[in-house]
This record gives structure tokens, sequence and C-alpha cells, in this order.
């Protein structure tokens, strides 16, 4: 659904990241965050770059496929508790209503949480319109 030029998005979806070997992964719709965060089971700075393992075994998507990145940051970013954490960030794709969109993703444990990945502000802006009252628009879109 299209208004203004923007796509609407509900507050949940499932979607790929191609550049991280992820597929049918749910995401939560967080227009709280600025960026966009991935749970990630493993995280290690390494000779070879950062080694990481993406999602764990109880999520949707999951592969135990530990993915090496040259390119990574660290950055200081509030949490959902209003605590500053130092986290490493990575660009990456995402896969929504069938077009691409790169984006930066903080890397975090979020095992306790519901959904392994938020999408923030940085790219929902003048992307999307949320309808909190809708889910997996662009995953249903894909079916």
């Amino acid at each position: 659904m299209v208004l203004n030029k923007k796509l609407i998005i509900g507050k949940t979806d499932i979607v790929d990241l191609p550049l991280f070997n992820l597929v049918d992964v749910k995401v939560k719709i967080d227009s709280g965050a600025y960026t966009s965060t991935i749970h990630c089971s493993s995280i290690e700075e390494t000779e070879d770059g950062l080694a990481v393992v993406f999602l764990d075994k109880k999520h949707q998507g999951y592969t135990g496929e530990t993915l090496y990145f040259k390119e990574f940051q660290q950055k200081r970013v509030r949490s959902s508790n209003g605590k500053m954490q130092l986290r490493y960030a990575i660009k990456g794709d995402i896969l929504i209503f069938e077009k691409k969109y790169s984006t930066e993703f903080t890397l975090s444990k979020r095992d306790l949480m519901r959904y392994p990945v938020l999408l923030g502000r940085k790219l929902l802006s003048r992307r999307f319109l949320i309808d909190v009252d809708k889910i997996n628009l662009s995953y249903n879109k894909k079916k």
C-alpha cells in the first residue's frame, strides 16, 4: 500500500537480509530507535575481521553460519533501558516490499526479545509510514 509515495508498513514484518544469508526473519518496526539492530548469538573481533553469527536456534532464518566483516565500526547507542552501550555496527541490505535497501545495523544480544531485528528511523525515514494495526504487509506481498 502506498500513501504520498511512502509505503505503509505494519508494526511487524518478515524480511530477507541477503548479505547476511538470512531469509524470512521476523522484524519489529521501532520508530523510537534511530538505527536498526540485529540479534547475534556470537560477535568476536578476529584477524579475519568481525566474526558474527546472526540470530540463534530459536529464530526463524537461523543458519549457524559465521560471517566475517572487514568493514565495521563501534558506536555508542542508547539501549531500550536508557543506558549507553558500545556496539559494533555493520552495513547490510534488507529486502522489504521486493525492494533492496542498504542500511546500518548495530549488533546486539537480543536473545530475550521476541523479535531478533528492530528496524529504526534511519531506514524508515522518508520511505515508510507505520500503521500499527497491520502486520507482515511486505511478507504477504512476497507470498
